[in-house]
């Protein structure tokens, strides 16, 4: 054991502890995963200490990894690897920590050496309260190992900071013409906030990219914070993405049972904690989406739940039969789930069975797939194709 410490400690892309701390949301352990012949092969490339988001830099190729606990790791595509430096303090526990990491739209240049970056993290908050945040800042890299956040300025806050520590939520999504920011916010596990329009837990906000409430935002004639809100009515998003046609869609975390893909539409009400296909975790049954036609629809729901972590529209060419469909990764459905869309509804293709819990997932410069695995230890897999299936 301690000499498999060292090794770890000594690796630029290490591993150090925990594995993801509340499973209040559904995040069961694994169970076993068969090797059902999927139409792609598994590489492993890297491994890291709780990863929980990536992004690739549009212009070099180099991919930026996330780790709860509060780091930030890069890899090029030559395989050197490095670690960015100025990170801010995280609230680490829980599910709390270091969160998404987002490029600005519109940065190609052929070198890594000034970009503008978004992140989210947990931080804390005056007694034993914390809340979701949201910086911008410059990604200046110096040398081909070491990069440093420069200028980070927080341009959004969860409001009110409560106890607890799950339901953060705090994915991040540029629209599609890069004019506007995406925010999702979890509720909390405090359920009744995310009807509340007073507050922006249990909402999908969206922001200038410094910030500042977007016009034309459906409450944008009310104060701060109702005029950041999308959407509202929404328990724990650990996916945001935007489709083909320009479309956001969200990926959400039911109670005990009732996990949801939903075309998010501006000032529509999704319904948490009114109702659910899911139940509270003690039993209490909650009435089910469909008992109230006057709230948004989800477009697919699942019971048992998958457990999502996050989700792409693939729109590569290394699986052109898959182009146009979401990808979700599992934590409890452990693997991938391809879902198809037709309309505003979506339909379950397949599922592709793996050997441990999938927390992230992203579409490669080459059009192939890239996942992290959840907890201490999480591999970076990278997926290409087979011919089979």
């Amino acid at each position: 054991m301690i000499a498999r410490q060292l090794l770890l400690a000594l690796s630029p892309l290490g591993i150090a502890l925990a594995s993801c701390g509340s499973a209040a949301t559904g995040e069961k352990a694994p169970s076993p995963a068969a090797d059902s012949g999927t139409p792609f092969a598994v590489e492993p490339v890297a491994q890291f200490d709780e990863p929980w988001a990536m992004a690739f830099d549009a212009g070099t190729g180099t991919l930026f990894v996330t780790e709860r606990k509060g780091t930030i790791r890069f890899r090029a595509p030559d395989g050197t690897s490095g670690e960015v430096t100025g990170v801010p303090k995280v609230a680490y526990g829980g599910q709390g920590g270091l969160g998404d990491f987002l490029f600005a739209p519109g940065q190609t240049g052929a070198t890594l050496d000034r970009r503008v970056v978004y992140l989210s993290w947990a931080e804390a908050g005056q007694g034993d309260t914390r809340g979701a945040a949201v910086g911008r800042a410059d990604l200046v890299c110096t040398e081909p190992t070491r990069c440093s956040l420069q200028n980070l300025k927080v341009i959004w806050r969860q409001v009110p900071k409560v106890s607890g520590s799950g339901h953060y939520s705090h994915r991040l999504a540029f629209s599609p013409d890069g004019q506007y920011l995406f925010i999702a916010s979890g509720e909390r596990q405090k359920m009744t906030p995310a009807q509340d329009l007073g507050t922006n837990l249990g909402k999908i906000v969206r922001l200038l990219p410094d910030g500042t409430p977007a016009q034309g935002n459906p409450f944008a004639d009310k104060p701060a914070p109702t005029n950041q809100i999308w959407s509202y009515g929404h328990r724990n998003v650990l996916g945001l993405a935007f489709d083909a046609q320009g479309r956001l869609w969200d990926l959400e975390h039911g109670p005990a049972g009732g996990d949801e893909l939903n075309l998010v539409r501006p000032g529509a009400n999704y319904g948490w904690p009114l109702v659910s296909d899911g139940d509270h975790y003690d039993g209490r049954a909650i009435p089910r989406n469909a008992t109230r036609p006057d709230l948004a629809q989800s477009a697919i729901t699942w019971n048992p739940v998958i457990a999502p972590g996050d989700f792409i529209f693939y729109s590569g060419d290394r699986f052109p039969a898959w182009k146009g469909q979401a990808l979700i990764t599992g934590l409890v459905a452990t693997g991938l789930v391809r879902v198809r869309i037709e309309g505003d509804k979506a339909i379950e293709e397949a599922r592709y069975p793996m050997d441990n819990r999938i927390r992230e997932i992203r579409q490669g410069p080459d059009g192939a797939i890239w996942l992290l695995e959840d907890g201490e230890g999480g591999r970076l897999l990278k997926l290409t194709p087979t011919g089979a299936g």
